[in-house]
């Protein structure tokens, strides 16, 4: 039984912990699949066409993806709310609330009517359900992390928590065989219909089979002391910026920690996702399926670094993979854009696409662009097809060398055809879904590395008295604002480019920081508190 677990000494609290892994990761990975859903199918364009629909495809997935944003962006808040409810008034029961709110909202999605039913008021339900997500999500990474860690005998808080790490990738995971399974049991019409509605409503059972679970649990052993012997927090917000050097600790695990990890993560996940369906014109289903085989293949990645940490400690690991990802970030991402569409990516090479004018303005959400230079772009943009901008007095436009006499779409169409562009969904062959999947894989280890030992880091950075909202505010402002805005940003930096590898710079640019920070102020006294 779980009360087991806090009721004697190591031994007990040994014999409980499976359950406490159990419980904790299984409902980590059904909140995270609740709130990914919306990214996965955000990703295949069904989520822009039914509630944000506009005559361009490029600016309905980017109003997707804000909506995706808008979860994460209420993050924070939420590990604000609920930090102070999990270090006033435990751990078990916060998380038992976030999760219930979280199936609940996320089952909202799959019930709002389409745009074209209910016109403005079905995008504006969208969001507020995406604000009730975010809130949820605020407190149960924190809650999770936190019970494992606290349940953990010494020397073994690494390992027991990167359960909870693999969990969150493991709701990505979820989300992808949902979504398959769903598609194959039903008709293709009826999944664009409504068929795809039924993941979302399909998290009210595993909101059932989470609670069921949790309910087994007794509190955190840590949090049981304390409040026996009246010691919890009376304000755990405002201790947290006041306790001597927190705000340093507050700093390192926001700008080292939580921003570096989880733009890692979403570009190894959400970027890629999107990167074969959108940018290569891969198969749908075929992206999703070689996703989800090197997501679910590197998930062992996060349990061997979470273990591990606990013989090096936990900065070595995560310093060495900042620096691996700088490194190798952009040829993994150039290895899979040639297996997966090879042909397209020799059309781009042999034959570049050179869009010259005097003043090319492309406003992306513009319904109609200002001159001949910005409708070429636009063009372009809508095609996927990359494209470079040079400063000329004339407007033209040239393909491989050669410069369109005719820039009408059609005209351009059967010039890019003619140049080797086919802009059709293509199929990888077996060799080539290979190195895509061990690409994926790469990037999942890069994502392994660092967020494997992350969630026993910041147990232990932080007092045990506010420690649940001092790790959830700076997570969820790193996770909910560095990583959780990636998709739209690196989405538009492609489009207002044309280079599809462009986006991958913000990523470049955040994990930069986080190395830098990480470097130079996590210091080996802030695990004090284990």
């Amino acid at each position: 039984m779980a009360t087991a677990v806090v009721e004697g000494g190591s031994a007990k609290r040994e014999r409980g912990i499976p359950l406490v892994i159990a419980a904790s990761s299984l409902g980590t990975i059904f909140e995270w699949y609740d709130f990914f859903i919306y990214g996965t199918l955000a990703a295949s364009g069904i989520i822009g066409r039914t509630f944000f629909p506009t005559n361009n495809e490029m600016v309905q997935t980017l109003l997707a993806w804000a909506g995706f944003a808008v979860g994460f962006g209420f993050r924070p808040l939420g590990a604000v709310l609920f930090g102070y409810l999990g270090d006033r008034l435990g751990r078990k029961y916060t998380f038992l609330v976030t999760i219930t709110l979280m199936g609940i909202a996320t089952a909202g999605v799959g019930l709002v009517p389409s745009a074209g039913s209910i016109g403005l008021a079905a995008p504006m339900i969208i969001i507020l359900l995406r604000i009730l997500q975010g809130l949820a999500l605020g407190g149960e990474y924190g809650g999770a992390a936190i019970y494992v860690a606290e349940h953990s005998p010494p020397g073994k808080s690494g390992l027991y928590t990167s359960f909870i790490q693999a969990s969150v990738a493991g709701g990505f995971i979820l989300s992808l065989i949902v979504v398959l399974g769903t598609k194959q049991v039903i008709a293709p019409e009826v999944w664009d219909a409504w068929g795809w509605r039924l993941p979302f409503i399909f998290s009210l059972l595993l909101l059932a089979v989470s609670l069921w679970m949790r309910l087994m649990l007794a509190e955190s052993p840590v949090f049981q002391q304390m409040k026996e012997a009246g010691h919890t927090a009376a304000n755990p917000f405002i201790e947290s910026f006041t306790y001597p050097g927190n705000l340093r600790r507050l700093f390192v695990a926001l700008f080292g920690i939580a921003a570096g990890l989880t733009v890692i993560w979403y570009t190894a996940m959400f970027s890629v996702l999107s990167f074969l369906q959108a940018t290569m014109r891969v198969d749908e289903t075929t992206a999703q399926i070689l996703v989800g085989i090197g997501a679910g293949a590197g998930l062992f990645w996060f349990v061997l670094f979470g273990w591990l940490s606990d013989k090096v400690g936990r900065k070595t690991p995560i310093v060495l993979g900042y620096a691996i990802t700088l490194i190798l970030l952009f040829p993994i991402f150039l290895t899979i854009g040639n297996a997966a569409n090879p042909a397209l990516a020799r059309a781009s090479a042999r034959a570049p696409v050179i869009v010259s004018g005097p003043d090319c303005r492309y406003d992306v959400f513009a319904k109609t662009q200002p001159d001949k230079c910005a409708q070429l772009l636009d063009y372009f943009s809508k095609k996927g097809v990359a494209y470079t901008t040079v400063h000329e007095p004339a407007t033209v436009v040239t393909i491989g060398g050669l410069t369109a006499s005719d820039s009408r779409p059609e005209a351009l169409d059967k010039m890019l055809a003619a140049n080797g562009y086919s802009l059709a969904k293509v199929h990888p062959s077996p060799r080539q879904m290979v190195i895509i999947v061990l690409a994926i894989m790469a990037l999942s280890a890069l994502s392994g590395v660092t967020y494997g030992p992350v969630a026993a880091l910041l147990a232990e950075i932080f007092p045990p008295r506010i420690r649940y909202s001092s790790m959830s505010i700076p997570y969820h402002l790193g996770t909910g604002y560095f990583g959780g805005f990636l998709p739209f940003i690196s989405q538009f930096i492609i489009v207002k480019t044309g280079n599809p590898y462009a986006g991958l710079w913000y990523t470049w640019g955040v994990v930069a920081m986080a190395l830098v920070v990480t470097l130079v102020a996590l210091r080996s006294s802030d695990r004090a508190f284990r």
